[in-house]
């Protein structure tokens, strides 16, 4: 069954969702922000069937997302690395990890984001940079506006 294509659709939302909608690229991606970088250690992570990582790395290549880098020339070998693109991914895997840990926790661990220098536990919050408050927040919505022609 063929899925249908988000890359026309006038939102946001849904145009990055064709590009990393699929789960298999959502948790390579999460394995590129761990430091994996090749086939072997994304299979191995992954459990997934070579034929559809293969298909999900191409994909993350030709989104922009992963950069192919060849650290073998015999036997010819390939790492994954994330573009500046695929590190902006980053604030959108944070908020998942906090969804994923506020509803979906199993009961005998969290995965935590910490504060590198105080060892402290830190909840990630998208803030309006000007006054420091939280976006979702009431004074927020989503508007949309038209970009001057260039």
């Amino acid at each position: 069954m063929q899925r249908k294509s988000f890359s026309s659709m006038q939102c946001p939302i849904a145009r990055g969702l064709e590009h990393v909608g699929e789960w298999w690229s959502i948790l390579i991606l999460r394995d590129c922000f761990r430091g994996l970088t090749r086939f072997d250690e994304f299979s191995d992570s992954l459990g997934i069937a070579p034929n559809m990582l293969t298909r999900r790395l191409t994909a993350l290549v030709e989104s922009g997302l992963l950069e192919r880098r060849q650290y073998s020339e015999r036997p010819p070998r390939d790492e994954y690395v994330l573009t500046e693109r695929g590190h902006d991914f980053r604030p959108v895997l944070l908020a998942m990890l906090a969804f994923g840990n506020k509803h979906f926790r199993p009961d005998d661990r969290e995965v935590q984001i910490v504060n590198t220098r105080t060892g402290e536990r830190v909840d990630p919050v998208l803030v309006d940079p000007a006054t420091g408050l939280p976006v979702d927040g009431p004074g927020y919505r989503v508007v949309t506006t038209m970009l001057a022609a260039a």
